[in-house]
């Protein structure tokens, strides 16, 4: 897979440490701070500058080597539901620039990543919005996020083909590494039906500089994903940033999961079944992250086969269950036949 800029901070990055690791959640862990629900968390960047900063450093004292803007929601789509849309490249720009800030800060280097979540619109023919309309849409936030200073753009939780390609478009239009990640569910699958594998294809024809899986239904089954990325594609930067375990209520509460053990091994699991950039999602804290740190940090290269995820991280849903069953099957046909591993459908 080729890479845009050669000589760039993640590129580097990447090459002298190996295996990177990413932040957790934004979003789960700023209402733990005190944003209300149906609140932008973008609002944040001007209400409570300090309390995302503060977020952002605890990630980068938890050992991450890159964390992401708060700019989930911050295309023009996603701000009108705010009354924010008049201000998409302003917000982003001060995003990127507090956690710029935050990252220099650091005792060693630290990237930022651009964070660039879906419009909420469905493109034509299935819905509103045409294609040239998601590229300026997205084009208006990256420039801001550019503008503020970010190492790489993070086009995140993707479900649909047509809205990833108009995001990667818009951010080949500046000079910047692209990554990007997609959610898949208890089918194995993105919302709209694209494997793993497919989804391989794509980020090499879009030229992606890493691709991967976040959010879904938890760290077992996003492990199902990455083993399907790294057999498709197996020198490409794969991406792992699963859900810390299972959400549920807990006195009104929602309440993952995931231990801080169960995410240590994933991030072993993760990084033995070849993936680059490590972190979590939805419900991993910077407690979370810190023993991910510490697992990394050692040189155990856990058996990754699907019953030793599940004994490590817990039972696969049925659908992302075969398709890991699968890859597992096709690397013992690959290592019988003595073939090379090529990328399907």
């Amino acid at each position: 897979m080729d890479t845009q800029a050669s000589n760039s901070a993640f590129s580097t990055l990447l090459e002298e440490r190996g295996v990177l690791l990413a932040d957790g959640a934004t979003g789960t862990n700023l209402f733990a701070m005190g944003l209300e629900s149906g609140e932008a968390p973008e609002a944040w960047l001007l209400e409570h500058p300090d309390r995302v900063q503060a977020l952002h450093k605890s990630f980068v004292d938890a050992g991450s080597d890159l964390f992401l803007t708060n700019t989930f929601g911050g295309t023009r789509h996603r701000l009108k539901l705010h009354g924010l849309e008049g201000q998409v490249t302003s917000l982003n720009r001060t995003a990127a620039m507090l956690a710029r800030d935050v990252a220099d800060k650091a005792d060693r280097r630290v990237l930022v990543a651009g964070s660039v979540g879906p419009t909420g619109e469905l493109l034509t023919p299935l819905g509103g919005l045409e294609k040239a309309d998601a590229v300026a849409s997205f084009k208006e936030q990256i420039e801001g996020l550019v503008e503020g200073g970010i190492d790489l753009v993070w086009i995140e939780t993707i479900s649909a083909p047509d809205e990833l390609e108009a995001a990667a478009e818009a951010a080949r239009s500046f000079d910047i590494p692209v990554c990007a990640t997609m959610s898949f569910d208890s089918a194995g699958r993105t919302m709209m039906g694209l494997t793993p594998r497919a989804f391989a294809g794509l980020a090499e024809d879009f030229n992606l500089d890493g691709f991967g899986a976040n959010c879904g239904v938890g760290a077992s089954d996003l492990m199902s994903s990455v083993l399907g990325f790294a057999d498709a594609q197996p020198t490409a930067p794969v991406i792992a940033k699963a859900n810390c375990g299972i959400p549920h209520y807990d006195d009104g509460e929602i309440v993952y999961s995931g231990t801080v053990e169960q995410m240590a091994a994933y991030a072993q699991l993760a990084r033995a079944a070849g993936a680059k950039i490590i972190g979590g999602c939805c419900g991993t804290k910077p407690e979370h992250v810190a023993a991910m740190r510490e697992a990394l940090d050692e040189n155990d290269q856990p058996d990754f086969r699907v019953l030793a995820i599940e004994l490590a991280l817990g039972k696969m849903s049925d659908g992302a269950r075969q398709i890991a069953i699968g890859q597992d099957a096709l690397k013992n046909s690959t290592r019988r036949s003595g073939g090379n591993r090529r990328r399907k459908g």
